[in-house]
């Protein structure tokens, strides 16, 4: 090779960074992040997903990458996020707590392994074939929240004794709507109340529907657990507060931030176990013998604080209920 044409190749190299950057990347694997959400939101989930990981002996930087790519709560980027982690021949797509990212990853490779983590059945999502036996690509956990509304709506009920208008902000753009709509009707049938349905699809939207909310004396509420209203978690908290709405979120994080009570599953412990398949599945073991676990474990946590602002005292019987008081 001539001295000009050594010198031009070395040229191309250097403009591309391909070489280095593919040398680097064929020793340690990456993993592919893909969310509804944004980071700063999901930075406590993010770091048990990280705690996880490591558990199972991967470190991030040390023997392990990861490529985050957040959909910034526009669904429709999805699958173009999911095509382009296949392209870039990702070991293992992870889609936690998301379940249009779970769906987008899904349709978009049958072949690279996918841990999930949703709050629906994967059965009938059509994921997974079984929860034992998952087949195919894709496994992970569930969480269980779309059932776990009507078990709030009773905790709401006996926190707030005098509540008389009960009512639920949901997305109606998720997936999972319906499916919790219907298990809080249905719940709310067997209790004798009513629940009504305040659909929100923007911060606009959130701050109208507290509003109404505040006209109408005696209102609670309850969240669904929903990618967007988690990203306007600290819009939502401050307007209860500030209009005194009685509110039951899904989860410890909530509540820790200001919030009145909360029950469901610890998020980041969750998020952990996603991060210890990962890791197995890295290993060499295949999606498909991994069955897909239930988080068991719920917990109900109530701030003390938020309800003195609230002007709630709350009874003996749910004070003995509670799994953490908040001071």
């Amino acid at each position: 090779m001539q001295r000009r044409e050594f010198i031009a190749v070395l040229g191309g190299m250097a403009a591309t960074s391909a070489w280095p950057f593919g040398a680097c990347a064929q020793q340690m694997p990456v993993i592919g992040f893909l969310h509804s959400s944004t980071p700063g939101p999901s930075a406590k989930r993010v770091e048990g997903f990280r705690k996880g990981l490591a558990e199972a002996g991967f470190v991030e930087g040390r023997n392990v990458a990861i490529e985050f790519r957040w959909a910034s709560g526009q669904n429709d980027r999805l699958p173009a996020m999911a095509a382009d982690l296949v392209r870039r021949g990702v070991a293992v797509i992870v889609t936690p707590a998301s379940t249009q990212a779970t769906l987008a990853a899904h349709a978009a490779t049958k072949t690279i392994p996918i841990v999930f983590a949703v709050g629906f059945d994967p059965v009938a999502m059509g994921v997974v074939a079984s929860l034992n036996r998952p087949g195919g690509n894709i496994t992970g956990i569930s969480v269980l929240n779309v059932e776990l509304m009507a078990k709030r709506l009773g905790l709401l009920r006996e926190l707030v004794p005098h509540a008389t208008r009960f009512a639920v902000l949901v997305n109606p753009n998720s997936r999972l709507t319906a499916a919790i709509v219907k298990n809080l009707q249905d719940g709310a049938k067997d209790l004798g109340l009513k629940v009504d349905v305040l659909n929100v699809t923007s911060e606009s939207d959130i701050g109208a529907a507290f509003t109404t909310l505040s006209q109408q004396p005696g209102s609670v509420l309850l969240l669904s657990p929903d990618e967007f209203i988690f990203s306007r978690r600290a819009q939502v908290i401050a307007l209860a507060a500030r209009h005194r709405i009685p509110t039951i979120y899904y989860g410890r994080e909530l509540v820790e931030i200001g919030g009145f009570a909360g029950y469901g599953p610890d998020m980041p412990a969750v998020f952990a176990q996603v991060g210890i398949y990962v890791g197995r599945i890295l290993k060499g073991e295949k999606p498909a013998d991994l069955p897909v676990v239930q988080s068991a474990r719920m917990e109900l946590v109530l701030n003390l604080g938020a309800a003195k602002a609230l002007g709630l005292d709350i009874p003996d019987r749910a004070m003995a209920l509670a799994d953490e008081v908040i001071e």
